[in-house]
Formats: C-alpha cells, structure tokens, sequence
C-alpha cells in the first residue's frame, strides 16, 4: 500500500521549515511536526546574524563561507524588512590581532566570495566616531564590512507559512513516541500532541531535522552520537546605555574569542559565549553567572568608560547549537558544516548554520531522492521566499513599516492591516510591534502558551524589563477573546510564563555587581 504522506519532516526549527517549504513548492506532500513550539530551540536563540562567517576564512572554510555569502545576498533580496543589512566595525590596536594587513587580505576575499564589495577602512579619528566610548589607547583604526541580522523566530514563521500556502502541513505541540520500521526501514513515526492524541504517520520518506536534539532518533536505532551540543548565550541592553549604531566586534581580553555588539529590535545585543552544554537537552537552557561576568569583562574591556554592569542587562537567552563533533579540545574551533546521513531509511539532517538553511534543505531533499526515487523534484531554483507586492492598506504607511509588515507577514500582511482594529494600530512603547499584532498572531498562528506570543511570534519578553509581564493586564482580553481562555488558564499561563523568564531569560539571581 502505498503512503498517505510523501515527506514526514520532523522538527519545527528553520531547517525542519526549509525542507518543508522546498519539498512543499516542489509538489511533495508534506507534514511536519514539532515536539514544542515553532523555532522553540536553537532557531530561536541564534545570535540573530545572516553572516558569511568571517571568521570561517581563517580555518581555511572556504566553500561555507562562500556558500554563507551567497545566500546571505540572496535573502537580503528576498526577505526585505526581515533580513536587513548590517554593517561591521573590527578596531585595530597596536601589538593586538587581528592586524590591518591581515584583516584587508580577508575582508578582500571575503567580498570576492560574494560577488560584491562592502569593505572599507577606516583611521583612528573615524572608528571613534563610528565606535565611540570605545577604548582608544593604542587605535590604529579599523576595518568596516557588511553581512545581515534577522528576527530568527519569524523567520522560522516566514518560510513555514510559505510551506503552508503550498499545501504543507505543519503541527506544533507535537511529539514523536517512536520511529515506525518495518522490515528495517523507517517508514513513518507514532506521534503525540501535547493533550494526549495519539496517531500514526506513514511515509515514504522520514526526514529527522531536529538539531540539537538529533541523536535520540539515531540512537533509538542503535546508532552512536555524533553530535557536541555548544551553549552560546547573549546579553541584550538598552541603547541608550550601550549606543551602538553598527556590529562592533571585540576581542575578548581573555582568550582572544570574537564578541559583537550590535543594535537589534531597539537594544544592544552582546554574544556569544561558546562552551559544551552537558545538560539534559528538554530543559531550557539560561545563562549562568560566568558566562553573565564573561561577556560583561569584554564589554567593560572594549568600552571602559560606559562602566556597564550587570544592573544594565534588560534580558538574556540561551540556545544550544547543533555542532556536529569532531573531537577538538576548543569548542569554538569545531566545524560548522552540515551533515545528512541515511540510516534505515531515516535521514537525519543536523549542524550548519541559520544563513544557509535553503542550501542545507536543498541538499537533503536531493539524499531523500536517492533514497527513495519516486520522490520526483524540480531542482530549478526560485527565489527562497516569494516577493511580495503592496497592497491597498498598507500604501498609506511609510516605506519602513511596509517593509517591516511584508517582512513579518508576508502575503498575509495586507489582511493584518485591513482586519487591524483602529485602536490598536499603534506600537506598543519601547517597540515597533503594533498592538494589533498580538491580536493576529494570536488567532493565526498556532499560539498554545503565553510564552510562544511573547518569546517567538513577537520578541517583547526580550526588549522589555521582566519579560514584557507589564503588558500581561493589557493583553489578557486579548488572549482570552482569540483563544478561549477562562481565567484559570489565564492564570497558569502567566505563573508558567513569569517563571521562565525568572530561569531562563533573566540574570541569574545570585549574580550582582560588585560595590563602587
């Protein structure tokens, strides 16, 4: 008998998204599942960047890095609004790396890669105007080159509603129990949604894109690890308390590790730490306190005269990279590239990076092929996310925010604007993000908990002091009209939601800066 579903992807992050979207346009049947919320674990917790990986160059990753910058160029065409340039400053300082003859070499190759050039150079009067409250003893000058940063959570969204509007399915909420083999294949899995339902899913091909989380399928089978789960956590601070207008890159004083700081939704983003995370994998991760004092050493370093502290952290997060292992003592020197690997009919796919998700889906959709040719594809490219016109409601709206809505909603965005109730056509204080907008995700976009509208669909609980718990009075009439909350549930949500941010989006509460 021949399966219902063509293509069962499992795993909800931008990989799982990507496979879905390519297989979907291409004509597959598609259903995909995630055991939590969309984007809910590495996809939402990067360091925000669509970069080339500079830093790649210099352990000779000349293909991922070219790779990174095509795609780089081809989302900042593709995704207007929601993939935006940003530009980079490295200061050179005299006896520090890197060196300006160095950087040049690099930066030269690095916009050869791409196919256009950004970089620039500049003296030492000029980085402190373009950097200033930077440390100036013994500048020299710096070097200025360009990638691109995104709200990676709706991005995930993006490339999933796209998979949707080309007949893909996709379920959150929703776990695997255990593969289905028969006659030592993988021909589908048992699922379980998050109030109890149990099913069954029989496909041709089963594609595990779970990140991180990656081995327990494998190993469900009897395979043995590969991966070397890497924590990367990140501070983000107020503006005006840390004024950056572009990414300037430190140098940490300690071991020489790149730290950035660059502006992101209204704040200043600091990261990122990168170390082995041997903790259970389901929990969510937070940073701890030496990784808090870690990224503050670099910043009071590079910035001595801003004296910022731990009182001046507005958030924090942490995510848990997918980094395939390759035995090497320092975490940071492991390899980023993907792997696919078809084991009993299973095809895993894990590692990589956020910028190269639609090469990394392409490539394992051409092993689904080889391993099961009734799987037809097109293979002619198209653009990675569908160019959107303007419509009638939103052309009385600045270019800005058209963008900005496109970017977010895609071919939904002129129905959110058209259905946006009058009174809440206004940003919420301190953000861009419109009221309304809490009101349409809410309805449209598969929220289960507090936590998915305030953490993903929306990044308030991260721009805003306590996790956005302010707005809760606010919000609470919208979430029980949209989905049917009584106050009970009302009320366990926030308990829930109060107390994850307290764990895992916060500073640690033993952590304090030291008297003056």
């Amino acid at each position: 008998m021949k399966p219902a579903l063509d293509i069962l992807v499992i795993g909800g992050g931008i990989t799982g998204a990507g496979i879905a979207l390519e297989a979907a346009r291409r004509g597959a049947s598609v259903r995909l599942v995630e055991q939590r919320d969309f984007a809910w674990g590495t996809s939402s917790r990067s360091s925000k960047l669509v970069h080339g990986g500079l830093r790649y160059l210099r352990e000779g990753a000349i293909g991922l890095t070219r790779e990174s910058v095509l795609e780089r160029r081809q989302l900042l065409r593709d995704a207007p609004g929601l993939v935006e340039p940003q530009r980079f400053l490295i200061g050179h300082y005299e006896g520090r790396s890197p060196g300006k003859a160095m950087m040049r070499v690099g930066l030269a190759l690095y916009d050869l890669l791409g196919g256009e050039r950004h970089r620039h150079a500049v003296d030492a009067a000029g980085y402190a105007e373009l950097a200033p409250h930077t440390d100036a003893i013994g500048l020299q000058g710096g070097s200025g080159y360009l990638d691109a940063k995104t709200d990676d959570a709706r991005l995930v969204w993006r490339v999933l509603q796209e998979a949707q509007s080309h007949g893909a399915r996709v379920q959150n909420y929703t776990a695997v129990d255990s593969l289905l083999v028969k006659d030592g294949r993988v021909q589908g899995a048992r699922l379980r949604t998050e109030d109890g339902q149990v099913s069954e899913v029989h496909a041709t091909c089963v594609i595990s894109a779970t990140g991180a989380w990656a081995d327990g399928l494998r190993q469900g089978l009897g395979h043995t690890p590969k991966l070397r789960p890497l924590r990367g956590s990140h501070l983000l601070l107020p503006l005006w308390r840390l004024p950056v207008a572009q990414s300037v890159s430190l140098f940490h004083p300690r071991d020489g590790r790149p730290v950035f700081a660059y502006p992101w939704e209204g704040m200043a983003l600091v990261g990122t730490t990168d170390i082995d995370h041997p903790h259970d994998l389901n929990q969510e991760p937070g940073i701890t306190e030496a990784e808090v004092q870690y990224l503050l050493e670099a910043l009071r370093h590079t910035f001595p005269h801003l004296d910022l502290g731990v009182k001046d952290i507005v958030s924090t997060y942490a995510g848990v990279r997918p980094v395939v292992s390759s035995g090497a003592a320092d975490p940071s020197k492991e390899t980023r590239d993907h792997i696919v690997l078809n084991e009993q009919g299973l095809i895993t796919v894990t590692g990589g990076k956020l910028t190269t998700f639609r090469a990394i889906a392409l490539d394992t959709l051409k092993h689904a092929v080889n391993a099961h040719p009734s799987l037809k594809m097109n293979w002619d490219e198209c653009a990675i996310l569908t160019p959107q016109a303007i419509g009638p409601s939103l052309k009385p709206l600045d270019a800005t925010e058209q963008a900005r809505l496109m970017g977010r909603y895609g071919a939904q965005a002129q129905a959110f604007v058209s259905q946006a109730l009058s009174d809440e056509c206004t940003a919420i204080p301190g953000t861009r993000i419109w009221w309304a907008e809490l009101r349409w995700i809410a309805r449209h976009e598969s929220v289960h908990h507090l936590d998915d509208l305030l953490l993903r669909r929306t990044r308030l609980g991260l721009v805003l002091p306590r996790g956005a718990q302010d707005l809760l009075p606010r919000l609470k009439d919208v979430i029980q009209a949209e989905l049917g909350w009584d106050d009970a549930r009302w009320h366990t949500e926030c308990t829930r939601y109060q107390d994850l941010i307290a764990r895992c989006y916060s500073v640690p509460a033993t952590l304090k800066d030291p008297a003056p």
